[in-house]
């Protein structure tokens, strides 16, 4: 996992330039939470305020509280006014410079030596201002108020804040457009693919400007190849303060193709006189069928998505790119090979993952129109800026070779009155067509059966049908007009939503909700999140991830859970509204991983076992309890067992032969700590970190799971604890604390390395058991790590 995140980092690093310099400037901001006046001018006195690393969401840092004004969306955790500020030197004569923001949470105010450049109400857009006019020699001032005080402004934890990257960037008058390089792949086969580059020029200077395009080529190995022809733009004249497309194509004999498996990234690299851009792309060609699916390069895949909001739990959703590879190989193990960013444009970096992983993503745009959901959501922006957002993030996203959909909108509460949502869709599906003519446009429709979405017109705009829940409905759509192509666009996790997919051809995938648990959207104090991943905000899996690896993967596989509540039901009308019911029944779990029921008088357990293999034989203390086959309904294999401490285990035979086994073992008391780490390896960067387990263990090393004693962790040498987390989303303990009660017999200690020589220790200790180390080797950064050219 490490080499990917420290290819991608290398990997889209801009090649040296003698006139395009792109500086990092994430480090050291001065941060206040309050809202002084004046604080936009050159002259401030910023000297009381905290000094903040980007990128920074000062809401994770809580404390949440019942009466926080962003209520049970916004996980109850703080909202308000804050600003940055940061110094930085003048620009070299003769310079263009822009500031980039990857995102800003909420309601941007970006100055410039006092002079406003702009505002931005959309957390999730990325956006730019040219500096140039208001530089001076000398230092200069940056300043940025967000604003997050008006509430209840999401459905979901947004937090607050510079939450993603920002960089400097100074070209000459004649450069490269911003997001100006869109490669396409016209044509592609084993045998050829036509690469197709078009650069929008830009002439900020006083007189025209003579520019030819050159492009060249890096092949995934790294070799570059210089010899394809053509690969020279026509000469083109750009008047003074104007701009000019310019296009070259080249042809690429027998080409590594991106697919799932083997995710093949080329780069291009587009020079023009005085400037060049680097682009990494994938070859490759897709296409959705209405009855057959979705194909890439010529091969029927099924898309298991799921979905995934901006936040990583205890980071907030300032979130290291270590964290989302963690994330995105655990889900990967459990049969996931797509992602719904929901429900809104993520950030660059994550993109750029899952083009090296070999995920398929469905880029989502926005969760309202003009009818809120929210007193204070996007509605109140969408008629001024949704057009500017959605092309900015479009031309910013499309040569991610990783996204196959771009969505429209979730749940969008215009639709029942179409006068209003089909033009607003119109100019939406035309905005990413005039932007990205390569790609379908989707959108998670809400009730389409109540708001007559297929009677009306509305859903015949989107070149894929999407749908969330309700999955009889979108086979009737489809049966009802074959030329319509499918997809669930969010989907719960019982097994008649899967076997719906499964059994037709023409439903081309799914997306759960969700991959992983998220803050906000907690339904009721005290919860502070939603539970319904697949995995934990600390990655580790649910019982849930089992199951669906026994629908999703061909690994051979056996898991054994306990029945502690009633299994959910394929509800009637699902996914719009959170269940009128205690917080604590919706977080309570419903499966346990172990042997140890409360109850340990003679009872009776519910045991159900996953499986992809032909057959399962349960034992208990050694005797056996029988032997079942594989449903075809997707069902679990269900046993009663009569409760007595020991060993519960599972074999899984295919054609005879056993290809898995799981046991659970009943746990006595806790002896010891176990401290793990998938990699040991840490760099000194942001975007890296180090997660590592603590688990409570009895004498056979079998983990405890009942305990709620709290473990606290310690760093000596170039380390720090980022943060802590449990995956309890009924925990109120901060995530930035250093301890962290048990849950469910583990807890986890996120570590970041300070320096690039020598090693961290960290110590774990807890009452009445003796302490536990562990040693983290750390490893200096590699330079010129910003991956972003733009």
């Amino acid at each position: 996992m490490r080499r990917t995140l420290l290819l991608l980092l290398l990997t889209a690093l801009p090649a040296a330039s003698q006139t395009r310099t792109v500086t990092p400037l994430d480090a050291a901001w001065r941060f206040t939470q309050s809202d002084p006046a004046g604080a936009s001018e050159a002259s401030f006195d910023d000297k009381g305020w905290q000094t903040v690393d980007l990128p920074h969401d000062w809401s994770i840092a809580g404390p949440v509280a019942a009466e926080n004004k962003s209520g049970q969306g916004g996980g109850y955790f703080p909202t308000g006014i804050a600003w940055y500020r940061k110094t930085i030197p003048a620009p070299a004569a003769h310079k263009e410079t822009w500031i980039a923001f990857d995102g800003v949470m909420a309601n941007s105010d970006v100055f410039c030596n006092g002079k406003l450049l702009g505002h931005r109400p959309y957390g999730y857009v990325s956006f730019h201002y040219d500096l140039t006019g208001c530089l001076h020699a000398g230092a200069n001032s940056i300043a940025v108020r967000t604003d997050t005080s008006q509430q209840p402004a999401s459905r979901w934890y947004t937090g607050s804040g510079i939450n993603r990257h920002v960089r400097l960037i100074s070209t000459n008058a004649v450069h490269i457009a911003p997001w100006g390089t869109f490669v396409t792949t016209p044509k592609v086969s084993p045998d050829s693919a036509t690469v197709h580059v078009r650069t929008t020029v830009q002439n900020d200077s006083d007189k025209p400007a003579n520019v030819t395009l050159t492009i060249s080529l890096q092949l995934p190995n790294g070799r570059f190849v210089e010899s394809f022809a053509p690969y020279r733009s026509k000469p083109a004249t750009i008047a003074a303060h104007s701009s000019a497309d310019l296009e070259a194509e080249l042809s690429i004999p027998h080409p590594e193709l991106w697919d799932l498996d083997h995710p093949a990234l080329h780069t291009i690299t587009a020079s023009i006189q005085g400037d060049q851009e680097k682009v990494p792309f994938g070859i490759r060609e897709f296409h959705f069928d209405p009855n057959q699916g979705f194909f890439l390069n010529g091969k029927h895949h099924k898309i298991y998505g799921a979905a995934l909001h901006t936040d990583a739990g205890p980071f907030g959703t300032a979130v290291p790119l270590a964290a989302w590879e963690r994330r995105l190989t655990e889900l990967r193990k459990y049969g996931v090979n797509a992602i719904r960013t929901a429900h809104n444009p993520p950030a660059p970096e994550f993109l750029d993952l899952c083009d090296r992983m070999g995920f398929l993503v469905m880029d989502e745009m926005f969760d309202a129109w003009t009818v809120a959901k929210n007193p204070y959501d996007y509605h109140l922006y969408f008629r001024a800026w949704s057009l500017r957002d959605t092309a900015d993030s479009v031309q910013r996203d499309r040569n991610h070779p990783s996204i196959i959909l771009w969505s429209a909108g979730n749940e969008i509460h215009d639709t029942p009155h179409p006068e209003i949502a089909i033009p607003i869709l119109k100019s939406l599906v035309d905005t990413f067509h005039k932007n990205d003519p390569t790609r379908p446009v989707t959108q998670g429709l809400f009730r389409p059966n109540v708001s007559h979405d297929y009677e009306d017109g509305l859903a015949d705009l989107l070149d894929v049908i999407g749908q969330n829940y309700r999955e009889q409905e979108i086979l009737k759509a489809h049966a009802d007009k074959p030329t319509r192509a499918i997809i669930g666009t969010e989907n719960t996790h019982v097994k008649e939503q899967w076997v719906a997919m499964r059994d037709h051809p023409e439903y081309s995938g799914q997306f759960l909700w969700t991959g992983v648990d998220y803050l906000g959207e907690s339904g009721h104090w005290p919860a502070i999140g939603a539970g319904g991943g697949l995995l934990l905000t600390t990655s580790e899996p649910r019982p849930r991830a089992f199951e669906r690896q026994s629908w999703w993967t061909e690994t051979p596989m056996v898991k054994i859970a306990r029945r502690v509540a009633p299994a959910q039901k394929n509800p009637t009308d699902p996914g719009y509204e959170a269940p009128n019911q205690p917080t604590a029944t919706r977080l309570t779990p419903t499966l346990l991983m172990d042997w140890n029921p409360v109850d340990t008088t003679a009872h009776t357990e519910k045991v159900e076992v996953y499986t992809n293999a032909d057959e399962v034989e349960l034992s208990w203390n050694g005797t056996s309890l029988g032997t079942e086959k594989r449903h075809r309904d997707a069902s679990p294999i269900q046993f009663r067992v009569p409760y007595a401490a020991g060993v519960l285990k599972a074999v899984a035979r295919t054609a005879g032969k056993i290809v898995a086994e799981d046991t659970l073992r009943t746990a006595g008391k806790p002896t010891h700590l176990a401290l793990n780490v998938a990699q040991r390896a840490a760099t000194p960067i942001w975007d890296d970190v180090v997660f590592v387990t603590a688990t409570l263990l009895d004498a056979e090393n079998t983990v405890v799971p009942d305990s709620t004693t709290v473990i606290h962790f310690a760093t000596k040498g170039p380390g720090r604890i980022v943060a802590v987390d449990n995956g309890n989303l009924l925990d109120h303990e901060s995530y930035l604390a250093k301890q962290r009660t048990v849950y469910q017999g583990s807890t986890q200690a996120i570590v970041g390395a300070t320096a690039g020589n020598g090693s961290i220790t960290l110590t774990a200790t807890t009452e009445g058991l003796p302490p536990v180390s562990l040693t983290l080797p750390t490893a200096p950064s590699p330079k010129n790590l910003d991956p972003r050219s733009f």
